[in-house]
């Protein structure tokens, strides 16, 4: 009870006007997720006390609440089947059991609470044949009325393979599963038509890099659609506009957009939205109607329909000076959840009613920080040493006047993402302990259309890593910040850009410290091989500019290879149960800093993974990153 009371707390509080501590921005935020069911009667919510997750029900007309605890599981999605049945995603680090070969990983399992029976039901647990877990978000379809619920699995078939398998679960009978289709070989997706048959499968053999697209003709499945992809295949999204349309992204090699493909009359349309947009289904029918993306610092929103793209105007227009993001709605689309991050108060939701012509606050997502706990986001453009215009995110302490002060690059991990102009925990938290922070969107970031990407490949070291000192610089010439206050701190890509900004990058930075970061790259390659195909090594190569897991490049951008050039002192944090970034790179760098003699601590996170789900480790991490750069670069001490 008292941890319930705690979580319920959590969304009334009420920010301190004294400077907010650590733990406010460190802990897990107080609303992870919301969702609106189907007749928009109820909003349900992932909410947490920092720690303990639960999932937290308000009826919209009378305000009454009522919570389900789930402790620490770590909750991935949350969505609806019907009114009566909401679908939690969470997952677990872990291996398979049962003599299954398959390497340690993040297994996502598929839950459904039962709302009229208050039940919580694991689905797939009764798979013949299969496993409990499931490998892409559950497919919703109203058939006759009634919510039909599609979950996409693996199944052993009789060689004892395991095969991307689709399963239907019947979830007024307790969550009941029978397998639909068994999958073929190298099968990668699956999409249900709307009367609730399969209609359209993809195949992807990774060693060939050969995909290919199948669409149902009874019980066959001809092959429609071939390509041969060592890299990047094509993604199958869902339904176009139309119900036997396909929504295709990055069917041309570099192209990267989105096309729609007719089934009947197997012909491509043309790209209408580039290939970093993000589609927009109607909630009823799943039929495209739109698309989102963010160009340069500005959230662009098109539907099709006229209609649609004025009550989007109205809506965004509400919230004035604030980024606004749709995250979910009613079947008729007249109850709205969106995201609103305020530079002044930091990310809510809010739902939205156009039948009452009315908005009202669901919570704050940090609501232990108030205005005076949130720092200054200004946008900043400069030029790399070689020309190339790049641009980024200044964030400067509260109250502090923008010149000589310390600062701290923070450059995101990916590479292939790309940080925004809104709340960042991290970022926020390193500015209210009087830092200014630069995050930079280098090279190869996504984002900016396919030629900045590209311009990452093989720069790992090299020119992604001067277009952080680059921004130093900039800063440092308009007075902005003090170039002999600098430290570096970043996580995965950004882990791997920390360490070698004190190795490849020398003489920029007074100390370093990698969260999950990369260290050696040969190995790394390597084991990326072992673990997750032959795919993911071309994936790898390509961006660090190496032929194979033996091209001397990786063993030259290797910070754990290249202590002898590290002057300044280096922090490591690293969770025990990152599969997707290996303790083992952070554990080798310390002992290869070690043995040379040189600064360095490592903090081992217990049962955390790679994206610093659980709050108590990811409080650790931002304690101990505080830590260390209050001790080697005191946010108040003048220049040495």
């Amino acid at each position: 009870m008292r941890a319930l009371l705690g979580l319920l707390a959590a969304l009334c509080a009420v920010a301190s006007v004294q400077a907010a501590p650590l733990e406010a921005y460190g802990r897990l935020p107080d609303i992870e997720m919301a969702s609106i069911s189907p007749d928009g009667a109820q909003v349900a919510m992932i909410v947490t006390n920092g720690e303990d997750r639960a999932i937290l029900l308000k009826t919209v007309d009378s305000g009454a609440t009522r919570s389900i605890l789930i402790g620490e599981a770590k909750a991935r999605g949350l969505s609806w089947a019907g009114s009566r049945f909401l679908l939690v995603t969470t997952s677990v680090t872990s291996r398979i059991g049962g003599g299954v070969i398959a390497p340690r990983s993040e297994r996502f399992i598929q839950f459904a609470y039962d709302l009229e029976r208050d039940k919580l039901m694991h689905l797939l647990d009764d798979a013949a044949g299969g496993l409990n877990i499931i490998a892409a978000p559950p497919e919703v379809r109203l058939v006759e009325g009634e919510p039909r619920l599609f979950l996409t699995g693996v199944h052993f078939g009789s060689d004892g393979r395991g095969r991307t398998a689709l399963y239907e679960v019947d979830l007024n009978r307790g969550g009941r599963s029978r397998l639909v289709h068994g999958g073929m070989r190298d099968t990668r997706e699956w999409l249900v038509a709307a009367d609730g048959t399969p209609i359209a499968t993809t195949e992807y053999e990774g060693r060939t890099g050969r995909w290919v697209l199948r669409v149902a003709q009874g019980r066959d499945w001809p092959e429609v659609l071939s390509t041969t992809r060592l890299n990047e295949p094509p993604v199958l999204l869902g339904f176009g506009r139309d119900p036997r349309s396909l929504l295709v992204a990055g069917w041309h090699e570099g192209e990267g957009g989105l096309r729609e493909y007719q089934i009947d009359d197997h012909a491509w349309g043309e790209v209408f939205a580039p290939g970093d947009s993000n589609p927009i289904y109607d909630p009823q029918s799943q039929l495209l109607i739109g698309h989102r993306r963010m160009v340069g610092d500005e959230d662009i929103v098109h539907f099709f329909d006229p209609a649609d793209q004025a009550v989007w105007k109205a809506i965004a227009a509400a919230y004035p000076g604030e980024r606004v993001s749709l995250a979910d709605w009613s079947q008729d689309r007249s109850r709205i959840v969106v995201r609103v991050d305020s530079p002044g108060e930091g990310p809510a939701y809010a739902l939205v009613d156009l039948k009452r012509r009315k908005a009202d606050w669901i919570g704050q997502v940090y609501g232990r920080l108030g205005p005076a706990d949130l720092s200054p986001v200004q946008p900043v453009a400069f030029k790399a040493r070689d020309g190339l215009a790049l641009s980024g995110y200044l964030t400067a302490p509260k109250g502090k006047a923008a010149r000589s002060l310390p600062l701290i690059v923070l450059p995101h991990g990916g590479p292939a993402v790309r940080d925004t102009p809104g709340f960042d925990w991290w970022a926020q938290a390193l500015a209210s302990r009087g830092y200014a922070v630069l995050q930079v969107n280098y090279r190869g970031s996504a984002g900016f259309g396919p030629e900045f990407l590209t311009a990452g490949f093989g720069e790992w070291g090299g020119k992604m890593q001067t277009d952080l000192s680059d921004g130093v610089a900039h800063l440092a010439a308009d007075g902005v910040i003090d170039p002999k206050r600098v430290c570096i701190v970043g996580a995965s890509y950004g882990g791997y850009a920390a360490l070698a900004g004190v190795t490849l990058d020398p003489g920029v930075y007074r100390c370093a410290a990698s969260v999950a970061g990369l260290s050696d790259l040969r190995k790394f390659v390597l084991w990326s091989k072992t673990q997750k195909g032959v795919a993911a090594q071309r994936y790898w190569n390509r961006f660090m500019g190496s032929e194979d897991d033996r091209d001397p490049v990786l063993r030259a951008k290797s910070p754990a290879l290249l202590v002898d050039r590290v002057e300044a002192p280096v922090l490591l944090v690293h969770g025990k149960d990152d599969t997707i970034v290996p303790f083992d790179q952070s554990r080798d760098m310390a002992q290869a800093l070690n043995a040379a003699g040189k600064p360095v601590d490592l903090v081992p996170l217990d049962g955390e993974d790679h994206f610093l789900s659980r709050g108590q480790t990811r409080l650790q991490m931002l304690q101990a990153v505080v830590s260390f750069l209050e001790t080697h670069n005191p946010p108040d001490a003048p220049s040495s």
